[in-house]
């Protein structure tokens, strides 16, 4: 079964690429990101997915495995500063439980099927024939997919910003991949800062201070990891 894989890896890569953007496009169309329907489609993606790698038997070939020398990423500190960006402008509840717990699960998983899109199967099938192009275009594609959110009534300009530091972060993660073989940091914080997204504050700060943050703190680290790590 692993020779069909590598003979339409491609082939795989983009229709799971399609299949996630047209489902959850669909789904946040009708229903919204508070819904049980959405959670539940994005916790079936999920499942499918990894069943498909289990079977496959590609955890290694997707880089799900720990980094052996977290020291040499310092213990992965500005990812933790990531993760708390949702909460630095204070914190609100403006929706019931049920609906922040369907939100919540709904965007841990999604933090899971973008890493593992953008950072796996995309990441891999452009790195069979150039590593950079692969770092390159893992990185826009994630930073532009974002452009999805003017669908659900985003406004323009902050979508702007949304897909410069989803560039910026993209990139961190790729390098991750690249110099720890590991794609668990870019999932716990991509689905971590999603999750916390449902408690953030809109307000002047958060909207103008995130995004310079979101971007300055991946750029930097991005650049600490390549000079240090070969």
């Amino acid at each position: 079964m692993k020779k069909i894989f590598d003979k339409n890896e491609t082939l795989f890569s983009i229709l799971v690429i399609i299949i996630y953007l047209v489902s959850n496009s669909i789904f946040l169309d009708k229903f919204d990101m508070f819904s049980w329907q959405t959670m539940t489609l994005n916790i079936c993606l999920s499942l499918f997915i990894l069943l498909f790698i289990y079977i496959f038997k590609l955890w290694d070939y997707f880089n799900l495995k720990k980094i052996p020398n977290p020291k040499k990423f310092l213990y992965f500190i500005p990812l933790f500063i990531l993760m708390s960006i949702n909460l630095w402008g204070g914190i609100k509840i403006d929706n019931s439980l049920s609906e922040i717990i369907f939100y919540m699960v709904s965007m841990l998983f999604v933090g899971f099927l973008e890493e593992i899109i953008f950072r796996g199967f995309l990441f891999k099938m452009l790195e069979k024939d150039s590593l950079n192009v692969a770092i390159l275009v893992s990185s826009l594609t994630f930073g532009v997919g974002h452009i999805i959110n003017l669908f659900t009534g985003a406004d323009p300009f902050f979508t702007i910003l949304q897909i410069i530091y989803a560039t910026a972060t993209g990139y961190l993660f790729a390098i991750i991949v690249v110099k720890g073989k590991s794609l668990w940091p870019c999932i716990i914080t991509h689905s971590i800062v999603n999750a916390l997204s449902v408690f953030a504050v809109n307000n002047t700060f958060t909207s103008i201070v995130s995004p310079i943050v979101l971007t300055i703190i991946p750029l930097f680290y991005a650049f600490y990891l390549n000079k240090r790590i070969n």
